[in-house]
């Protein structure tokens, strides 16, 4: 069991609104203009760069029902005919995108997300991976991995995305519990995700993940712990324990959670030292800020080699130094620029409709931006601040990070502050106190972000 003791007066301390950075600066904070036109100029500074190889990312938003508690971006609709129109979209993209970067850039990692990604019929799936093929050249080792929804999972559905490729599949499971389940909005019986499981088995996928959330409306400690035993019999080679984030201000959806059902910050955070103390008690090793990994999994081994990245498809193994996103709301990282495609399926697809790359919103990283960047990688991923990335104890540019080494959060070390075990809790507390963009927000002014506990 965990021996960390976090205080009520320190976890009221920390228990703010803030980013959980997989970027800096972080979405909300990108200010200048930035369009279409500032898009293909970073398209054509990577084209110039020849030999970089990319990740891809495709959004795919579209849910049969929504859920009370999802915070995606997502589109409700079954119907094929609406899939198969934004498939003719996400090909314009392309066309848009590989016309100025150009055909055969090496991918060392693609990853569908949503939505409902396996919501797409097997014909669609293999449509997409087509399109895909057809303008990039994929590395033999290149790792395919798709998110999916265990009550649409089929046979034919797992074994069509293996003989596509993909490698690692993650299920949406969230909570076990019939309660819970009907207090979110997600009725999924334990035996549907563990046929889901067993299917990928059997197909050999190489890697299967399941997400979980804690600070669910009717969570408890009981019945939160049945759920971690029942997710530790279906042998998941990752885990993803993700804090919910009550944003109904952002996601109309989360209107329909009984706020009064939710836990207190004291028991939320009990639950996660619940799953922390249930999967490393079991074999699991604990990655970054919410993650958990078996000690073979190429995630472990990364955090232990030090190779573990992050970005906005969250914790990952084999980092490109850019990242192409598409579909609605897909956020790309490409020649030293942040990029966010327009996040209303209509919209969208009406801009590329008119031939036009449909870009929301930007930001081109300056030279601080960059340090920075690099800090909160460390620190989110090897728990860690060198001093040449952050000012060392005793300068006057130290002042912010002085606060959490008084308060026990990081320690200093010859080299580098370290996360203590404490810290480790408040991972986005310890970001935000390097951020130079909140500051410059006035009380009342901060763009909507979760709780960091």
């Amino acid at each position: 069991m965990t021996t960390v003791q976090i205080t009520p007066d320190r976890l009221a301390r920390y228990d703010v609104p803030g980013p959980r950075y997989t970027s800096y600066p972080t979405v909300p904070f990108w200010k200048a203009p930035f369009g279409a036109e500032e898009y293909r100029e970073a398209l054509r500074d990577l084209a110039g760069l020849k030999h970089d190889p990319v990740s891809v990312y495709v959004h795919l938003p579209f849910c049969g029902y929504r859920c009370h508690y999802c915070g995606c971006n997502v589109s409700v609709t079954t119907r094929t005919d609406v899939v198969e129109r934004y498939l003719d979209r996400v090909e314009r993209e392309l066309d848009l995108v590989t016309g100025i970067v150009g055909h055969g850039r090496r991918v060392l990692q693609l990853h569908l997300g949503g939505g409902t990604p396996n919501q797409l019929t097997v014909e669609q799936f293999g449509r997409l991976v087509e399109m895909l093929e057809r303008r990039f050249a994929f590395a033999p080792t290149a790792e395919r991995s798709v998110e999916a929804d265990p009550r649409l999972t089929t046979r034919e559905q797992v074994e069509a995305l293996r003989a596509l490729g993909f490698q690692r599949v993650s299920y949406g499971v969230q909570d076990f519990d019939p309660v819970v389940m009907e207090a979110i909005g997600r009725i999924q019986p334990e035996a549907v995700v563990r046929t889901a499981v067993d299917l990928s088995r059997e197909v050999e996928f190489e890697g299967i993940n399941i997400d979980l959330i804690y600070g669910l409306p009717a969570q408890t400690a009981a019945s939160f712990a049945r759920t971690l035993e029942t997710a530790l019999t279906l042998m998941p080679d990752r885990v993803a324990c993700y804090s919910y984030a009550h944003v109904p201000q952002a996601r109309h959806n989360q209107r329909r959670i009984d706020v009064s059902a939710l836990p207190s910050r004291e028991e939320k955070l009990h639950l996660f030292q619940m799953a922390v103390d249930s999967f490393t008690g079991n074999g699991y090793e604990w990655i970054g800020m919410d993650h958990f990994a078996r000690p073979a999994d190429e995630l472990a081994v990364a955090a232990r080699e030090r190779r573990l990245h992050r970005d906005f498809m969250g914790y990952t193994t084999r980092p490109a130094p850019h990242l192409l996103a598409f579909g609605m709301s897909g956020i790309g990282d490409v020649a030293g620029r942040f990029v966010q495609n327009v996040p209303r399926t209509g919209a969208y697809q009406r801009v590329l409709d008119e031939g036009e790359l449909p870009v929301e919103r930007g930001h081109r990283l300056t030279d601080d931006d960059h340090r920075l960047r690099r800090a909160i990688l460390n620190l989110m991923c090897n728990l860690e601040l060198p001093y040449d990335l952050v000012p060392p104890p005793g300068e006057e540019s130290s002042e912010r990070l002085q606060p959490l080494v008084e308060d026990g959060l990081i320690s200093a070390k010859p080299d580098r502050y370290e996360v203590t075990p404490i810290g480790r809790y408040f991972l986005r507390n310890i970001a935000m106190a390097l951020d130079a963009y909140l500051p410059e927000q006035q009380p009342g002014s901060r763009p909507v972000f979760s709780r960091t506990v």
